[in-house]
């Protein structure tokens, strides 16, 4: 039975193989032609074997020059020729062994030296130890770090925050934690460098804006929306984000979030927020761009900022709804695979937000301090300030640059040289230069902080119009 069996199949592929047609019987030959042939075809060809003797094959190796594993870099790079701090970047700093006022740390509610925020620290310290040796997946999560979370959400006004051990990487995480390969993301062309390597990270379609430029956003916003009308299967699983800074990092300016807020539901996207410079500095309780606005902070899909500057602590955070914010725990990189932020350093952002809330007049007392010397630096010769007059991180720039980039840096640092010699700590804004994405002019930052008396700030603006003077003209 098996044996007719098997004949009757035969005869049936037989049958069909008459019966197909001659373009199908051609294709199939070609194809199994095409198998053997990779089956028994060599995948290589062998090289011609070198005579060489052993000689001339030594001579050819000590003639070859590897190429170099970085490019060569100048010894006046400033990256060596660094200044170097005796004691804490306070008010008064120690530069080079030389005291001077301090116009260049980021310490803005003067908190870094704060008997209260280091009595915290020690306490901590003496606590928990140093560091912690894990994320916060892995036994990285102390309950000093929770409290901190709740405290940071409290003061937001958000139903959650999560705090991450690096400020750099906590915007640099939270945008690829969210937008992946085909969603697109609209971001002004000023954004600072921890939101360029988020976008890197993402591998999402990025669409860049001119700065502070509402009616360039919303040309992108239509394009995109005409684009996704061609393919509306595609658009319906495609997400849109708008990143913007509260105050920029890279100009000194304010975002312009009520229309913003406007072009969000009128296009149906997504803002995140980086309020770095801004959280600690702007509205009534230093709560940022939204307090500053009025804007309710529930229209903002995600907040960040960094720990390092108005908390004058480490570290970063980002804020906004439970579900949200419970996401980073999952995917944000910084967050699930680095060290936790050490609990001394948690502990001291505590006890700066208890000082903030304390002392709300503190920030009005900053705002009329930047106001003052952004007055007083107006009509410098061959210099130009470049920010909001609130903003306690500005820019002075050349009116006219001299053509070369690097020409301009040297100027600008001999500047900053002169003032040191007469007791004003400034200090360049730097750059990857290789890495920007647009990168921006050449400029002495100057910071303002709430411990610089008016004398201070009198003495300063007048010290660098004196030494722009001197050396410009």
């Amino acid at each position: 039975m098996a044996t007719a069996a098997e004949q009757w199949v035969l005869v049936e592929m037989v049958q069909a193989l008459y019966e197909a047609p001659a373009y199908h019987l051609i294709l199939e030959g070609i194809l199994i032609l095409w198998i053997i042939r990779l089956l028994f075809s060599k995948t290589y060809k062998l090289q011609e074997r070198s005579d060489l003797t052993i000689k001339e094959k030594e001579e050819l190796i000590e003639e070859w020059q590897p190429e170099p594993l970085v490019p060569p870099i100048s010894k006046d790079h400033p990256a060596f020729n660094y200044n170097i701090v005796s004691g804490p970047p306070s008010h008064k700093i120690v530069v080079n062994g030389k005291e001077c006022i301090n116009f260049a740390s980021f310490n803005f509610l003067g908190l870094l030296d704060s008997p209260r925020v280091k009595a915290a620290a020690l306490a901590s310290l003496k606590k928990y130890g140093v560091g912690t040796c894990g994320p916060r997946g892995f036994y990285g999560t102390f309950d000093v770090h929770l409290d901190l979370e709740e405290h940071l959400a409290k003061f937001m006004k958000t139903e959650e925050a999560i705090i991450y051990s690096y400020g750099f990487s906590t915007i640099a995480s939270a945008i690829p934690a969210y937008s992946k390969r085909g969603d697109i993301i609209f971001v002004d062309r000023a954004a600072c460098f921890a939101i360029q390597k988020g976008l890197q990270a993402s591998r999402s379609d990025i669409k860049l804006f001119n700065h502070n430029d509402v009616a360039d956003l919303e040309r992108l916003l239509k394009e995109q929306e005409v684009e996704d009308q061609k393919n509306p299967r595609k658009a319906r699983v495609t997400r849109r984000f708008i990143v913007v800074e509260g105050l920029y990092m890279n100009t000194g300016s304010i975002c312009p979030l009520p229309e913003l807020v406007k072009l969000k539901y009128k296009y149906k996207a997504r803002i995140f927020l980086e309020e770095s410079l801004s959280f600690g500095v702007l509205g009534e309780h230093g709560r940022g761009v939204t307090e500053h606005y009025g804007i309710s902070i529930d229209d903002i899909d995600l907040i960040s900022a960094s720990m390092e500057n108005s908390l004058a602590s480490i570290g970063g955070f980002c804020c906004g709804r439970s579900f949200v914010i419970d996401h980073q725990r999952l995917s944000g990189q910084g967050y699930c695979f680095s060290a936790s932020l050490p609990p001394l350093l948690a502990a001291a952002a505590i006890e700066a937000l208890n000082i903030m809330e304390e002392n709300p007049d503190i920030f009005a007392v900053l705002k009329k301090k930047c106001e003052q010397i952004h007055k007083a630096l107006q009509g410098i010769s061959g210099l130009k300030v470049v920010g909001e007059c609130f903003s306690p991180a500005f820019h002075l720039q050349l009116k006219d640059s001299t053509g070369s980039r690097e020409a301009d840096v040297k100027l600008l640092q001999e500047i900053i040289n002169q003032c040191m010699n007469k007791s004003i700590a400034l200090t360049q804004a730097r750059y990857l230069e290789k890495e920007e994405k647009f990168l921006p002019p050449p400029s002495i930052r100057v910071v303002v902080t709430v411990e610089q008396t008016k004398e201070e700030l009198e003495r300063a603006a007048s010290t660098i119009k004196e030494v722009a003077q001197a050396v410009l003209l």
